[in-house]
């Protein structure tokens, strides 16, 4: 089996980041850094189908957390933080109710342990859409996701997929038919039964929907020590759009 591809930034306890969907390990390289500099080992981790690791037609959290749990094996990671973001939040809830023993404290960001039904088809045609035999460059690219995708932070995001598989051709690093197929399992939830007993902070952007006052109850139900914190005025995107509130609040969770 192969290995999941990583950046791994400074020294001391080991703190695992996990991207959402679409994204990739890069998405998390200043907020990285700044971890590192308070004395944790961060482990900034592609998914399977996702930055530079592995592509596979099987894609589901059960084997994103086993994944999760082969790497921390074969780096010799006992124990860790374990953080995620959106579909790497759900990975990362599953991952701590797998393996309690291998989690130290869970940190999810914007993403509940509930149901979401499918929501990113246009993002998806979008990309397919993209010729990738016909663009010379980012700047073109761009201008192509344009016709389908308005907001400029979203095509940026996206765009970090893109890379030069040859020296005149483009290339995207995810999976994108598999991701296509599989859409409706990154709105699924963990198991039903799951828990988490450790330590647990939820994050939640003051104008997200993902995360709703009304879905407590299933928080604490899969993970008794929650916490739910919320940083206004962001979005989904909360870590990107405020990473000082972000890196602060989960600084003083890690610490505490």
């Amino acid at each position: 089996m192969e290995q999941l591809h990583s950046l791994v930034l400074g020294e001391g306890e080991p703190m695992i980041i996990l991207h959402g969907f679409l994204g990739m390990s890069d998405n998390w390289k200043t907020l990285g850094r700044r971890y590192a500099e308070n004395g944790l080992q961060v482990h900034l981790v592609d998914q399977r189908n996702h930055g530079r690791s592995f592509h596979s037609d099987t894609f589901n959290y059960d084997v994103l957390s086993d994944d999760l749990y082969r790497y921390m094996r074969e780096k010799g990671l006992s124990k860790a933080i374990i953080m995620g973001h959106s579909m790497g939040g759900k990975t990362a809830m599953q991952f701590a109710c797998d393996h309690p023993e291998m989690t130290k404290k869970l940190i999810v960001a914007d993403i509940a342990p509930k149901f979401y039904p499918p929501h990113h088809n246009s993002i998806l045609s979008a990309l397919k859409a993209l010729d990738l035999a016909a663009i010379g460059s980012r700047k073109e690219a761009e201008t192509a996701l344009a016709e389908q995708i308005e907001e400029p932070g979203i095509r940026l995001f996206l765009l970090k997929n893109l890379y030069r598989a040859e020296k005149d051709r483009f290339a995207l690093r995810i999976n994108l038919d598999v991701l296509g197929e599989r859409m409706n399992e990154v709105g699924e939830n963990i198991g039903n039964t799951d828990i988490f007993e450790g330590p647990t902070l939820f994050i939640r952007g003051g104008n997200s929907e993902y995360i709703d006052t009304k879905d407590t109850p299933q928080i604490v139900r899969h993970f008794p020590l929650a916490t739910v914190k919320t940083i206004p005025e962001t979005g989904h995107w909360l870590h990107a759009e405020n990473p000082d509130a972000y890196f602060t609040i989960t600084k003083h969770f890690i610490e505490s």
